[in-house]
């Protein structure tokens, strides 16, 4: 959807809700008179809430049934999802520098014998992460990671696919608005998600879904096993999201959507729609790699890019990956955390970063191998 055709629906979908209030409960009176009633309503419900509590009391309402918005627990609780599974697998986001990050580790893991298929029973996957969890779980990594080789070698080729170089200002606005916030509160997330809505950017719409095809090998109607989990966050309310196998069929979401919208950086890329919802990278959120979906599982492996602390960052959302891991702990899930890092100065958006990037995961495997294995073991 265009930008000026998603302003026209904003300002529809206002309308309309005042339509909707407005002609809600006639009954013998007449129009007029129950309009000026409810207008009165109206007035001094959103007087009273707040236009932005109305506003959410809205949307709980409409898509109450879609299974979408999952919470991020105040304290440590297991997760539905994880329950009764031994070995989960957590993959966080960093651009493509991390998706070819992931491509050159992963190749590792291969070498040494570990069955990439088989690491995990449950992969969250967000962003980058989202990619690389489909091409495992999948059975795409090997197309996945050929496919990074040759961008390594051409880089050009996927600027050209992904053109984020440039940005004109109203991507400057969404770019500076995430980088700006300071806490991860849901006012801070729908501030950043309106400011996405409100960017012109390059890749959106049809180019979304080409990208996220080719890197997903998606047919645009598939899913992998039921043990992939994508997360994004909804531009307008704030509220995770969390898409799933039985979730993705009951709201017709392609799991090249799911990835797309997991990696949907503000400012970027996208928003991309699930269900009806448009979505944002997923690392947009207090927790940028969500290891509270696998909590209560017996153990879990979280791959993240940065330990929140330290390192390239992709949002001013502050965060401390070994607090949350130590709440995943506390539910009784022993957790081994590997902390990729990036080079100084690395700009994790480069396409000229791929090759380095490809050779740094590989090299990183060769050490972490022998200690995956044995925390499988």
């Amino acid at each position: 959807m265009g930008q000026s055709t998603r302003r026209q629906f904003i300002k529809s979908s206002v309308t309309g809700a005042g339509v909707l209030v407005t002609g809600a409960g006639l009954g013998q009176a007449t129009p007029t008179v129950n309009a000026q009633v409810n207008s009165q309503a109206t007035s001094q419900t959103t007087s009273a809430q707040g236009p932005q509590a109305m506003a959410q009391e809205v949307s709980d309402k409409l898509f109450a049934n879609d299974g979408l918005a999952r919470p991020v627990p105040a304290t440590p609780v297991a997760s539905d999802l994880a329950k009764g599974l031994d070995r989960t697998l957590v993959l966080g986001g960093g651009g493509e520098y991390y998706v070819a990050w992931y491509c050159g580790f992963f190749h590792g893991l291969a070498e040494q014998g570990l069955d990439l298929r088989a690491l995990a029973e449950l992969v969250v996957g967000t962003s980058a992460g989202s990619y690389m969890g489909s091409a495992l779980t999948s059975g795409h990594f090997e197309r996945l990671r050929t496919e990074f080789e040759f961008f390594g070698r051409f880089p050009a080729l996927f600027a050209k696919l992904a053109p984020v170089a440039n940005p004109n200002i109203s991507q400057q606005r969404a770019l500076e608005v995430n980088l700006r916030v300071t806490d991860g509160s849901n006012a801070s997330i729908r501030t950043i998600g309106h400011a996405a809505l409100a960017a012109d950017n390059k890749v959106n719409g049809p180019a979304v879904e080409r990208l996220a095809w080719l890197l997903t090998g998606d047919s645009k109607t598939g899913w992998p096993p039921s043990n992939m989990v994508t997360t994004a966050n909804d531009c307008y309310t704030g509220e995770r999201l969390i898409v799933t196998q039985s979730i993705a069929r009951k709201n017709n979401i392609a799991l090249a959507h799911a990835a797309a919208a997991s990696s949907s950086l503000p400012g970027m890329i996208g928003p991309t729609l699930l269900g009806q919802r448009y979505g944002m990278d997923g690392g947009i959120a207090i927790s940028t790699s969500h290891v509270d979906v696998v909590a209560g599982s017996k153990r879990a492996l979280v791959i993240t890019l940065t330990d929140g602390l330290t390192g390239a960052k992709l949002t001013g959302i502050p965060h401390n990956v070994h607090d949350e891991i130590k709440s995943l702990e506390a539910t009784g899930t022993l957790t081994m955390l590997i902390v990729a890092g990036t080079p100084p100065g690395v700009n994790l958006l480069d396409p000229t970063q791929i090759e380095p990037a490809l050779r740094t995961g590989y090299a990183r495997a060769k050490t972490e191998g022998p200690k995956i294995r044995e925390f499988w073991a």
